[in-house]
């Protein structure tokens, strides 16, 4: 391998997780109002309501795990 494919590969890794990040975001975001919406009409589905909440976690977890590897550490 050579040192412009090696920059090659990292920028196209960057560029998909920068795409990921970006869908579950907006995935998020979905869930987050769909969410509002089934309580806003009292929505006597709790189980549902909760699986969605478990979802949105999971989705902000992996927000965080892709922001902390598309952040690079700062050490001062």
């Amino acid at each position: 391998m050579t040192a412009s494919s090696d920059t090659e590969d990292a920028a196209a890794d960057k560029k998909k997780q920068e795409a990921d990040l970006v869908r579950l975001r907006v995935e998020h975001g979905d869930l987050n109002d769909a969410i509002n919406a089934l309580e806003l009409v009292g929505a006597v589905d709790q189980l549902q309501i909760q699986r969605l909440k478990r979802r949105k976690l999971l989705l902000k977890d992996q927000i965080s795990k892709l922001e902390d590897q598309l952040t690079p550490d700062i050490i001062a």
